[in-house]
């Protein structure tokens, strides 16, 4: 209240009792109290809207009113100053009643005193600046990055900032409805479990915990629990502080992923070594016994030795690509020679059930690379397509140019900023399971019958590429397909750089909904779009997005939204989109397209197609062409 006087305000009707009170105050050893006196209901509901006072003194008789009736009213207008309500003979419902209604005190008048009523006050003005600390922290919890919350002992949530709404989604008025073990999956219980025994034990505990968010996204925190001391020093609560470090720990993931290859791959090429030692002198010998034995069942056994002796020296062979790179003879290729050979190959040895379909942008790049390991590339690629078709379906080959720059670089660990040449190769197959897609460049890792795979393609083709000094990416979904992206250096850096520095279309501070569930997509296209004059509001799901849209439709010029995500997916949102208002414009965004998704999407009005990751380039020519 810093050092004006506190202002208390006696409602009463008793003039006798106001006199009394005035009287009492004189004696306070509360320094600056003044006392104002209203006699009548309605002047003190004037009275209490003004908000002059610090302190309320409410008689519960008010004439045909009550005091809880005012002290209803005035909460109900937001007033957060203490009362104290006073009745003529202790009623203990009244007295119930009132605290639950919101009074810090009630005092009999029979038994009042001065020094009862002075403490009283005490009591009210050290709650309200409690109050106002507490709330001050509050709101000092709600302006911090990590997600902070509180429990009881029961796992009961009690508080829950504005950084916790964020990353787990659920609103505070959500959040204090439900337990600590929401956060977690059934199958990680026992992790809080083990956590909250060395919390009891220690006073605190820290770590990291799997947890997963409202729309069922897993992610992982970097948690730090303390016990909350109360009265006598027993604990109360716990506090919680989480971080998210999903990103981090799937840079790690994918940093650990590249050092296992490369042990793996020096073992490898240890192990081939001295598989080509014992191979060699076999193969010698059998070809130079083929000569001298005569005795026919002898040499109907010869060819099957030789043929097996050359199988494993191949075998040895496709180690040595995957442990070593082989460097090979480079020179300046141009790609689409390769892939139209490639083409025919597999037009003429694949099964007719299979389209093939090729796509080769004009004035491609050239790369530095060995054309035969190129090629081993590219056929093992296609054999693996076909394999995952045993039924038929489309393959389709393509091959196109790529600059990128720092936005896209930043989405993905092994790229950097320089000019590629992009070759995919797309199946309509089987696809890959989630939980192995992290294993199909491990050396020997195969997913096909025994006896049909060596698990060498993928890892031969990994080691090839890196030493081309290139990077793949691979998106899967499983029955729909997959999508390897091999990108391999284009040559000419200097000259190609310089070829795009035209300027980027800048926007007129036109407003763009970005949707997408992963936080570092929805940043980073946020910065770069704000760098081109452009406005943008970022939504996680489909939900958020559509709440956004109707708050700002008349702002909105643009909506960009990936297809696939949680609570609701892009195409229900799109199509939801188009409900509100059917001259929305639209950009879809996907890491993996199925083409059944893209041609749904443009079904529905969508008006151009983005594939993730994407150069600043090409989202700001997009988002010109479609606005304009």
């Amino acid at each position: 209240m810093n050092d004006r006087p506190i202002k208390v305000l006696l409602v009463d009707d008793d003039e006798d009792d106001y006199i009394l009170t005035r009287d009492w105050f004189s004696e306070f050893q509360v320094t600056g109290c003044e006392l104002q006196w209203v006699n009548n209901y309605q002047l003190a509901r004037e009275t209490i809207d003004q908000h002059q006072h610090d302190i309320y003194l409410i008689d519960y008789r008010l004439g045909v009113h009550n005091g809880l009736e005012l002290l209803g009213e005035a909460i109900d207008k937001g007033c957060n100053c203490p009362f104290i309500l006073l009745t003529g003979q202790g009623d203990r419902e009244i007295d119930l009643e009132a605290m639950k209604t919101g009074a810090v005190d009630y005092l009999e008048k029979s038994k009042l005193t001065a020094p009862l009523l002075e403490r009283s006050i005490r009591y009210a003005i050290e709650r309200k600046q409690t109050e106002q600390k507490i709330r001050q922290q509050a709101a000092l919890l709600d302006v911090a990055t990590d997600a902070i919350f509180v429990g009881d002992l029961d796992d009961k949530i009690l508080f829950w900032n504005k950084a916790a709404e964020r990353l787990y989604g659920w609103s505070t008025e959500e959040a204090l409805t439900k337990k600590i073990q929401h956060l977690c999956p059934q199958k990680k219980l026992s992790q809080l479990s083990e956590a909250f025994k060395l919390l009891i034990k220690n006073s605190s505990w820290e770590g990291e915990l799997e947890q997963i968010t409202k729309c069922g996204k897993d992610i992982i925190v970097e948690s730090r629990w303390t016990l909350v001391p109360a009265f006598g020093n027993k604990p109360q609560s716990i506090l919680f502080v989480n971080t998210d470090i999903t990103q981090k720990k799937e840079i790690e993931q994918q940093f650990l992923r590249a050092q296992r290859l490369e042990s793996i791959g020096t073992l490898a090429s240890g192990i081939a070594h001295d598989l080509n030692n014992v191979l060699a002198p076999i193969l010698m010998t059998a070809q130079i016994l083929d000569t001298q034995i005569k005795d026919e069942r002898s040499r109907r056994l010869i060819p099957i030795l030789i043929a097996n002796a050359k199988r494993g020296a191949n075998l040895v062979k496709q180690v040595l690509s995957f442990a070593r790179g082989i460097d090979g003879d480079r020179t300046l290729l141009q790609l689409k020679h390769l892939l139209i050979e490639i083409q025919q190959i597999i037009k003429e040895t694949f099964p007719k059930n299979i389209e093939v379909i090729t796509q080769i942008t004009q004035n491609l790049w050239t790369v530095s690379g060995d054309a035969t390991q190129l090629h081993q590339v590219l056929m093992n690629l296609c054999v693996n397509a076909r394999d995952a078709m045993p039924d038929g379906g489309t393959l389709k080959i393509t091959a196109e140019n790529l600059l990128v720059d720092d936005n896209y670089a930043q989405m993905h660990i092994d790229a950097q900023v320089k000019p590629y040449v992009i070759i995919t190769v797309n199946d309509t197959g089987t696809g890959i399971k989630s939980n192995i897609i992290d294993r199909i460049f491990e050396p020997f890792f195969t997913t096909k019958d025994f006896g049909k795979g060596t698990g060498l393609g993928l890892s031969t083709v990994l080691g090839i590429v890196k030493s081309h000094g290139g990077f793949i990416n691979v998106y899967s979904e499983e029955k729909k397909g997959s999508q390897f992206k091999v990108y391999l250096p284009a040559q000419d850096a200097t000259e190609i750089l310089e070829e795009p520095e035209i300027s980027l279309p800048q926007g007129n501070g036109e407003m763009i909904l970005v949707v997408d569930d992963e936080s570092a997509i929805c940043d980073i296209t946020k910065t770069s779009l704000e760098s081109y004059n452009y406005q943008v509001i970022t939504a996680r799901d489909g939900i958020e997005a559509i709440a956004l849209y109707v708050e700002n439709r008349d702002q909105i010029a643009l909506v960009l939204t990936d297809i696939v995500m949680p609570s609701m997916d892009g195409l229900t949102s799109i199509r939801t989109l188009k409900k509100i208002n059917p001259n929305v414009k639209i950009i879809a965004v996907s890491g993996l397209a199925p083409s059944d998704k893209v041609n749904a999407a443009y079904n529905m009005g969508v008006k151009a197609f983005l594939c993730k990751p994407y150069t600043a380039n090409q989202l700001l020519q997009t988002i010109n062409t479609v606005i304009n």
